[in-house]
């Protein structure tokens, strides 16, 4: 039995092992419906920038500081702190076990907001949104496989799930789905900044609509 880690799997790896296939989008729609920001909530929102900024202009952000500054009052700001949505942190996922291999992935996610008020046919809460973080200076398609490898384990239970990849800077979403027994599709949406006004604003839609998911 070969054990792995889901943080040292490579993008290829996680394709072969899994059979998932790559597509791109051009926008969220017709995915989510993007509602205008309120003024109080674009006050707000540039003040989560600025804040985010000034460590920045200081050097790297840890990724301990990226979920405090960045993520938290973002979700905050968003609806995710509200019933029936509930976040976990930090937890180690089930055992993946590969079919056909001899192979077993395991691994610990970041942030994973879930909704109360569904469960799936395993009788588990339903994933809205799962996240993994990294710190400012890395590339956030870094944790593309990771994020992927976790996102796998919901799609046993339920067809699709939303997942976002950031470093507090950049946004990564990504929409996973699987449709009956056809391997498992995840597509890269449009690559968001927070600190460029019209992106950032984007940003903060994209993190509503989800959240209304629950």
């Amino acid at each position: 039995m070969t054990i792995l880690n889901a943080r040292n799997l490579s993008l290829a790896e996680l394709q072969r092992l899994f059979g998932f296939q790559e597509q791109y989008a051009d926008s969220f729609s017709p995915l989510l419906s993007l509602e205008p920001l309120t003024e109080t909530e674009q006050q707000e929102l540039l003040q989560i920038r600025d804040d985010f900024r000034r460590y920045l202009t200081a050097g790297k952000v840890s990724e301990g500081q990226v979920k405090f500054l960045v993520l938290a009052p973002l979700m905050r700001l968003a609806g995710f702190y509200r019933y029936p949505i509930e976040i976990i942190l930090e937890e180690d996922i089930a055992d993946i076990k590969v079919e056909d291999e001899d192979v077993i992935i395991k691994g610990r996610f970041d942030i994973l907001a879930v909704s109360k008020a569904k469960e799936t046919k395993a009788n588990a809460f339903f994933w809205i949104l799962l996240i993994e973080s990294k710190n400012s200076q890395i590339d956030v398609m870094t944790g593309l496989p990771q994020l992927l490898t976790y996102a796998y384990k919901s799609l046993e239970r339920q067809a699709s799930v939303w997942g976002l990849v950031t470093n507090g800077r950049s946004y990564q979403f990504i929409y996973i789905q699987q449709k009956n027994q056809n391997p498992p599709i995840y597509q890269i949406m449009p690559e968001l900044n927070l600190m460029e006004s019209q992106r950032g604003i984007e940003l903060l839609q994209v993190l509503k609509a989800i959240a209304v998911l629950g």
